[in-house]
């Protein structure tokens, strides 16, 4: 199986997993003489199997991600590498937005304000770490179709 299989197969027990919730959650209480719509137990149950596949699944990948190197680096630090990306990228953003708001002034007589910073050399900036983001996220999609879990 490859890596990005293994990846779908994470997200659809998840999600599976949630659902299982949801289901015991109304099925947890009924009035006095009611049966509920589901049995509670055969959930818990059915639950317990998608947690230990979920729980099977999530070591195999993080050891497959911590294992596959490309130029020395993991495919974990890589993962790392694109989280830290975007929070850069992120913040970088909203604060170029802050720093390009343009206040108008009715009068002559308002306070002027201005941005404290360069939002062009900013903005470059900006657009340098999105060039790396894509980059790095282009690589990972890569492995994870190339790569075989282990």
């Amino acid at each position: 199986m490859k890596l990005a299989e293994a990846l779908i197969n994470r997200a659809s027990l998840q999600s599976k997993a949630h659902e299982l919730r949801s289901r015991l959650e109304n099925n947890a209480l009924v009035q006095d003489g009611e049966e509920p719509v589901e049995d509670p137990y055969e959930l818990l149950n059915e639950y317990e199997e998608v947690m230990d596949a979920f729980e099977n699944l999530i070591a195999k990948i993080n050891l497959t991600n911590s294992t596959i190197k490309v130029d020395g680096i993991t495919i974990t630090e890589m993962i790392a590498k694109r989280d830290v990306l975007k929070q850069k990228l992120s913040t970088y953003n909203t604060f170029i937005n802050a720093a390009s708001r343009l206040i108008s002034r009715h009068s002559t007589s308002e306070i002027k304000i201005k941005s404290t910073v360069n939002v062009k050399e900013l903005q470059k900036k900006a657009d340098q770490i999105s060039a790396q983001l894509r980059k790095v996220d282009m690589k990972l999609q890569e492995l994870n179709w190339t790569s075989e879990l282990i």
